[in-house]
Formats: C-alpha cells, structure tokens, sequence
C-alpha cells in the first residue's frame, strides 16, 4: 500500500465559494478517490484561511467578534463541500490552537536562529491582497487599493534560498507543474529576491496570530495559512504522523497563488528543515464568457444553483471534463447542457436504458448466459480490457479530461456495437440463453459496469446508482477485467440518472 496526500489551498473565509474553489476541491476529490479505489492509503486536506485584514473589516462592519464572523462563514464551505460530495479527511481551519501553536514555534524558533529580523520598510501596498507588492507588479494592474506604507516589521530572510531553490526546481521536473507555470517561476527567481515582510502592526491588523517575541504585531497571513500543510498532519505535535503524510504529493493550487507557494512556502520550509513537497500543480482560471470570473464584473458563477438545477456529479463531471490542467477554460451555461446532453444524457444515460429495458423485458430482469463470441463481439472485449489500463496511465498523468474522454469514448462504442448486433432484431427470432442477443446483451452489459467504474471518482452518486441497476453493486471498483457480472444476476431497479435538459 501507497501513501497518497493531497492539498487543497485554504479557502479566504471572507469568499463567497464560487466555481473556481469548487473546480480544486472536486479535482482533489478525484484524485483521492481513484487513489482509495487503487488501494492507496489516501489523506486529503482541506480548509479554511481565517485570519487577514479582510475578516476584520467585515467582522467590523457587521459588528461582531471576528472569531464569530469566521464560525459562521466557514459553514458555507463546509456545506458546499457535502453537496459536492467531497470526501475529504480532514478539514483545517487557522484559528485551530493545533496550527496557531505551531505557527509560533515556527517563528520563535526562526527568530532565535537570525532567519528573522525587524527592518523598516517603505513601499506599495495592496490592500485587497494584503501584502506589499512592485511597482512593475502594480503596472501589470492585478492589484487593487494600492498606498504607500512607511513601518517597521519583521522579515523573513527569504533571499537566503534563492539559489538553492533553483537548484531544486531545476534538478526536480515534477516540483512545479506545468511546465509553463515552472519556466514562470524560474523567471521571478533570477531576478532579485526580495526578503519576506511576515508581519503586521496590530495599530492597523489586530486580527491574527500575534507573534511570540512582539505583543505590537501579528502574522502577515500567508506566514501563517501555508503552515496549515504540516500543523494539519502533526508536524512539531506527532512526528509519527507527520513522517507517515510528508512529504506531500500534489499541492493543488489556482495559477493566481503560484509564487506564494512555488516561493514563500519552499523558502519557508528550507529555513524550518522540512523537506519539499513532490508537487505543485496549478492550475487555470475558469472564465466566464471568456473573461476571468470577478465580483466586480458580475459574472462570478455559483456552484450552489448548478447542483440545485443539475445534481451534484452533472457539475463534477463538466468541471473535470472542460479544463485540460494548467490552462484556463471557458463556462456557459449554454456549454454545460450542451457537454451534459451529448455525454451523460445521450452517450451514457440512453445506453444504460437501452440495454437495461431489452434485458428486463425478454430475459426477465437478469444478465443472460453468453454464447460463443464471433469477432465483433471480441473487438469490444477488446476494447474494455484495454480502456481501464488507459485510464490508469492517464490519471497518473493529471490528464482527468483525457480519462474520461476514454471512458465515454468506450460507451459510444458499446452503443456503435449494439447498432451492428441489433439484438432487439435477433431477440425475435431467438430469446435463448447462450443465443446472439444473449450474447449481446450480457456483453454490453458488462462492458458499460467497467466503464461506469472507471466514472466512479469523478460521478460517485449517480455511478453507484447506475451499478446498482446494472445488478454490478457489489463489484469492487478496483475489479474492472471482463466477465464479472455473472450470468443470472438480477438488475436492479430505475432508469438512467442522466434526464436530456430541454431548454426552451
């Protein structure tokens, strides 16, 4: 057995969850599924990031102590989370005592060691992303209520790894993916690096983790939610635990926070004596009429009416289906249905009524006895034995859209396959066991459970629904060669989960 531990950002408490944070967390839910299914040992973490000047400004605003602002506005991810049907097995939230108590050995400890000094420091800061930023990063117009601050802070001597994190980068291809996002990296690391401003004077952000050798100041908040990663498995509370998880596989993460965590983090880690992590994956933005989602241009997509209008595993399957990792993808509502018709209600969903109804009505609701097959019939037998393989190596790639490509591709040729057998024809003339339509029958049948198993990560609900009619529920999903779904076995009850959307 495998270890397998997967991340998720910390999700900015003070966000209303949009399609962006359900798009990571579903690709993290995957993942970590297919991984169970394996025989993996899996630990998937999530969370939320609660500390920041935004949190205190709306706690301000509504009048209430920001401790209780974030109870409350955690439950909107949390409850998102569950409608998704996101199996995580853990869910970390920063104002935990298990991650603020480490957050302060960490800095007590980098302090006494000189990685930590006070300076005083003037320059631009943005208030929207609370840090201090270029000028030529202000240029490029990515930040927002932008003003000149002139204080006295403590920093990180981050500049101390600069050269040794290209090194690493440069020696570790799988550090950063994609390849554009690493050739990114690299780029900002050959320029001056900057030492890391980690803190903030409570005369102006009182709500945070307040920094062990200075009552005046808090910690800046990417200083504090990045350690969520190892506080979260034990580090500096169970090594046991923490040496079983770390280091992690797949740090998941959108494009927009790449140097915090291709950057800060490693530095971070090199100063603290952790190792690396295997893997950062960032991946695109989802646009929205082909412009980047944003509060202020009103086009914010809200998973929430998705799965209330469509279910659940409809948006996973669109989300994992419509972005090839590491590039942006583009949302309608008009390619959604379009995406859900042609793949679930009609390559899928038609295919499950299709054969389940001939089965029910001339072999009285069980999987009939096959024949001999002729060629046609070993060409799909063919065909399924190889698609789990592709799959598999797919899936190891981080290509999801590929996969599922491969599995619908296999559907359609189930459907390709009953149009050359029509065994609703030869079922006139011969309804025995072990006859032609039998075969077919029982064949395509089988071949639509290993495709509905392979789907599983991705659609859990409506698969298991699917598994359940085919009379396939108690087949492990990990068990995908052909010829497990024994003759005589009973289908269950229902039709296809995967209703055609009519827009009028």
């Amino acid at each position: 057995m495998s270890k397998f531990y997967i991340t998720t950002p910390l999700y900015y408490v003070n966000d209303k969850p949009h399609i962006g944070h359900a798009y990571t967390t579903i690709l993290a839910d995957v993942l970590a599924r297919y991984h169970r299914i394996m025989g993996d040992e899996v630990h998937f973490l999530t969370g939320t990031d609660e500390h920041g000047q935004k949190v205190q400004e709306a706690a301000a605003i509504r009048k209430v102590d920001p401790k209780n602002h974030v109870d409350e506005f955690v439950v909107r991810f949390q409850e998102l989370w569950e409608k998704l049907h996101i199996n995580y097995d853990d869910f970390i939230r920063t104002t935990e005592s298990r991650h603020t108590d480490r957050v302060k050995e960490l800095l007590t400890t980098l302090y006494e060691k000189g990685e930590i000094y006070a300076d005083e420091y003037e320059g631009l800061y943005s208030v929207s992303e609370e840090r201090f930023v270029t000028e030529k990063e202000v240029e490029e117009g990515n930040f927002r209520q932008i003003k000149k601050l002139k204080e006295k802070n403590y920093f990180f001597r981050m500049s101390n790894y600069q050269d040794a994190l290209i090194e690493h980068i440069e020696s570790h291809p799988e550090f950063i993916k994609p390849e554009t996002r690493k050739n990114e990296i690299l780029g900002f690391l050959r320029k001056p690096l900057n030492d890391l401003c980690i803190s903030r004077p409570k005369s102006r952000l009182s709500w945070g983790i307040e920094i062990p050798f200075d009552q005046d100041y808090v910690t800046y908040v990417w200083f504090d939610a990045l350690l969520n990663y190892v506080t979260a498995i034990g580090w500096g509370s169970d090594e046991t635990i923490f040496n079983k998880w770390w280091p992690v596989n797949y740090h998941l993460i959108g494009k927009d926070i790449l140097t915090t965590h291709a950057v800060y983090w490693p530095t971070m880690l090199m100063a603290a004596g952790i190792p690396l992590p295997m893997s950062i994956l960032a991946h695109g933005w989802w646009m929205s009429e082909k412009s980047k989602m944003s509060k202020s241009l009103g086009n914010v997509v809200n998973p929430l009416e998705l799965i209330d209008d469509y279910g659940a595993d409809s948006v996973r399957f669109f989300l994992m289906r419509d972005m090839v990792l590491g590039m942006d993808a583009n949302f309608t509502l008009e390619s959604f249905i379009k995406r859900y018709n042609a793949d679930l209600a009609n390559d899928y969903g038609n295919l499950v009524n299709r054969v389940t109804m001939l089965i029910q009505k001339h072999f009285d609701g069980k999987i009939p006895e096959s024949g001999d097959y002729d060629e046609i019939d070993l060409a799909l037998v063919a065909e399924a034995k190889t698609a789990p393989q592709s799959v598999n190596k797919l899936i190891q790639e981080l290509k999801i859209h590929d996969a599922l490509e491969t599995t619908l591709s296999l559907f359609r040729k189930i459907n390709r396959y009953l149009e050359a057998k029509a065994p609703w024809k030869s079922i006139k003339e011969d309804s025995s066991q072990g006859g032609s339509a039998a075969t077919t029958l029982a064949l395509a049948t089988d071949v639509l459970r290993i495709g509905s198993q392979l789907l599983n990560p991705v659609m859990p609900e409506k698969t298991t629904a699917i598994l359940n009619i085919l009379g396939a529920g108690l087949i492990p999903l990990n068990e995908t060669n052909i010829g497990l779904l024994k003759p005589g076995s009973e289908l269950g009850e229902g039709k296809s989960p995967f209703p055609r959307i009519t827009v009028e």
